[in-house]
């Protein structure tokens, strides 16, 4: 690997919904193992962006009007408050 590459950290989203007749804390799996976790994020890698990007993901449930708080709060996790 290149000592002088430059890697670029890029926030996105993905917005959806779910319907469920029970609550929202019922509805979501809390049961996901690391091993699940990263092939979610190989999957998405490989469907949503070209070969060579590295995808990290915090799946949560986001009310609309706290998104761009959980995105500050995910880059924070990932690159430290500076």
């Amino acid at each position: 690997m290149d000592n002088n590459q430059q890697f670029y950290a890029v926030p996105f989203s993905l917005v959806g919904l779910f319907i469920t007749d029970k609550s929202p804390e019922e509805s979501i799996n809390t049961d996901l193992t690391p091993e699940e976790l990263e092939k979610l994020q190989e999957i998405i890698s490989k469907m949503l962006f070209k070969e060579g990007v590295k995808v990290a993901i915090y799946p949560s449930v986001v009310p609309p009007d706290q998104a761009n708080e959980a995105m500050k709060d995910l880059e924070n996790m990932i690159f430290g408050e500076e």
